[in-house]
């Protein structure tokens, strides 16, 4: 079967596109941070800048650990998803459901190898841009030199490998298991959600039981509204599902019949919908807390008449440095996965249109779609984002929004909605180009 993997791969590489991309990124994220664990541990490093580069490679590459299985498992799912025929094809010749688990979970292990050995030199060079950055802060003294070791190789390779291949498993035995196995990995998938629900209740909970001057202070709120943006990532197909029982009939009669074909469509394939909306809710909970917290302490420290000591600057940065890294891997991650689904839809845009639809209506029935997913993502993580906001301002300022905070969110739902919107509906226009009988008739 890993002879079959590798031979997949070989004769059909656009099939792994998205993945290779996921994985490039996710590991280029890794290896760029994890290096400056190898550049503080090098001799001759000073005690200030080995704490500085080892603060933020622990911080960032945990996020990054979290992002690339997201990543990556979202990329996986639609993958194995648009293989249901050739999967059934497989078992009815006689192919078991362990060896087509192999068969995948093979290809994925070459997939990630090849974007983690791919990510190798962007991570060089982005290792010694973010020592560069470090140093003209004052955080990391001039003659500090980055090193590319063993930490940033084998976590961003480690990493990368493990997350597809658990995500590889995950969706193969999602597609070839019993309804019993399904039902049993709802539970697990639901408990996870609680889990990460509870654990950021507790962190938000936590804030209260720390001092304004803590230099921790900052830290429990974050974790708090990461993990319930992560908890309501986990619960976004029922969510998506409950959304659209209240507002079918509403968008329906906004939009007519793009809105109806909008509303049959997403109560079908809620599940498939959760891939894209794992990396709104991320990236919206995430970058509104993390930018907007960072206000609130800048805003605080500029009341004191105070100057930003090094650990205020190190904060300032390593909270600026995730941001900008959690943007830019969760657009890409986003545009990915929508731009997978999308371009499988092809037949299925074919059909509408033999069934009488017409280009405008199918264009139209896609942005109504994207903006249903939009508004879920948002409002679910501006709810996460609010929680580990609200927490940190009441107990820094006694406020509980900095005086920024509407600006900072929409520029966040500006950045989400045009990544959306824009791939989704530039993608289906593309598709619709190939003629409604060809689509239908051609394999997708």
């Amino acid at each position: 079967m890993f002879i079959l993997a590798m031979r997949s791969v070989r004769l059909r590489p656009g099939r792994f596109t998205a993945t290779l991309l996921a994985a490039f990124l996710g590991a280029a994220v890794i290896m760029t941070f994890n290096s400056m664990h190898d550049t503080a541990g090098a001799k001759g490093v000073d005690d200030i800048s080995a704490e500085s580069l080892t603060l933020t490679a622990s911080v960032v590459g945990g996020y990054g650990t979290l992002l690339v299985f997201f990543a990556v498992a979202s990329t996986l799912t639609v993958n194995v998803r648009q293989r249901a025929e050739e999967i059934g094809l497989l078992r009815s010749i006689g192919a078991t459901p362990a060896q087509l688990r192999r068969m995948v979970v093979g290809e994925s292990a070459v997939v990630a190898l090849a974007g983690a050995l791919l990510a190798v030199g962007p991570a060089m060079l982005g290792g010694q841009a973010l020592l560069g950055a470090f140093q003209d802060s004052g955080q990391a003294a001039r003659d500090v030199e980055h090193v590319f070791g063993p930490i940033a190789l084998l976590s961003g390779a480690g990493t990368t490998l493990a997350a597809s291949v658990g995500a590889a498993f995950l969706a193969v035995r999602r597609a070839t298991g019993a309804a019993a196995t399904r039902t049993s990995r709802g539970l697990v998938r639901g408990f996870a959600g609680w889990a990460a629900l509870v654990a950021g209740a507790a962190g938000v909970s936590a804030t209260f039981t720390l001092k304004p001057t803590d230099a921790a202070l900052m830290a429990a709120p974050a974790f708090g509204a990461i993990m319930l943006a992560v908890g309501f990532a986990l619960f976004s197909p029922p969510l998506l599902r409950a959304l659209l029982g209240r507002l079918g009939r509403p968008v329906t009669a906004l939009t007519g019949a793009s809105g109806y074909l909008t509303v049959h469509n997403m109560r079908h394939r809620a599940a498939e919908l959760s891939g894209v909306l794992m990396p709104l809710i991320l990236f919206t909970g995430i970058a509104t807390a993390t930018l907007s917290m960072q206000a609130i302490e800048s805003d605080a420290i500029r009341a004191s008449g105070l100057t930003k000591s090094v650990e205020d600057k190190n904060l300032e940065t390593l909270n600026f440095v995730i941001v900008g890294i959690i943007v830019v891997f969760s657009c890409v991650m986003l545009i990915n996965t929508l731009y997978a689904a999308t371009s499988f839809r092809r037949r299925e845009f074919g059909q509408q249109r033999l069934a009488g639809a017409t280009p405008a209506q199918v264009l139209g029935m896609v942005g109504v779609e994207g903006l249903v997913l939009t508004v879920t993502g948002v409002f679910f993580g501006t709810v996460a984002g609010l929680a580990g906001i609200a927490s940190f301002g009441l107990v820094r300022t006694d406020s509980l929004l900095p005086g920024q905070g509407l600006g900072i969110w929409l520029g966040v739902v500006a950045v989400a909605a045009a990544a959306t919107l824009v791939t989704s509906l530039g993608t289906a226009r593309r598709s619709l180009r190939t003629p409604a009988v060809r689509a239908v008739a051609v394999e997708t």
